[in-house]
């Protein structure tokens, strides 16, 4: 797994903005979000306030899916969840934030968006047809092909 992971952390290194998919009363609802300059490790974080659509919709529904696109195009799909920590918003909390947010990372309206990644799939710019598949499944450790959760259907001469 940590092959995948190194894969994945290569890929969405120096991709500044993420777009954010969570599931609303209404349906799938997508945003920008700034990428959090750390490294990958199988888990993505976010900040927003309390007071957002998001905040909501992630505390009835965890599933979500995280795009990025840069020099290839990242898909990752995952669980979400609300992390209040303040040492973590310490942490991962910059400058930038502040004129963002327009507060500091002690405003208890501030929390942090946890993705425990469970799946990417990503297309190399130039060559769609070159896709690869992996799991990062943390309960099973299973890979995709021995979960049966993803499989890869060529098309071939289709135009």
């Amino acid at each position: 797994m940590q092959e995948q992971i190194e894969t994945l952390r290569e890929l969405i290194k120096d991709i500044d903005t993420a777009m954010l998919t969570t599931v609303s009363e209404e349906g799938l609802v997508s945003r920008p979000m700034k990428t959090q300059e750390v490294e990958f490790d199988g888990d993505l974080w976010f900040f927003t306030k309390k007071e957002t659509d998001k905040y909501e919709e992630i505390l009835h529904e965890q599933g979500v899916n995280v795009t990025y696109a840069g020099k290839s195009y990242v898909s990752v799909r995952g669980r979400a969840e609300i992390v209040e920590d303040l040492g973590k918003k310490k942490e991962l909390w910059s400058k930038v934030y502040e004129q963002i947010m327009q507060t500091s990372y002690d405003d208890s309206s501030v929390v942090l968006i946890k993705v425990k990644a469970e799946a990417a799939e990503y297309w190399e710019s130039g060559s769609f047809t070159k896709k690869a598949a992996f799991m990062l499944k943390r309960i099973t450790g299973q890979s995709a092909e021995e979960a049966g959760v993803n499989e890869t259907v060529e098309m071939n001469g289709r135009k």
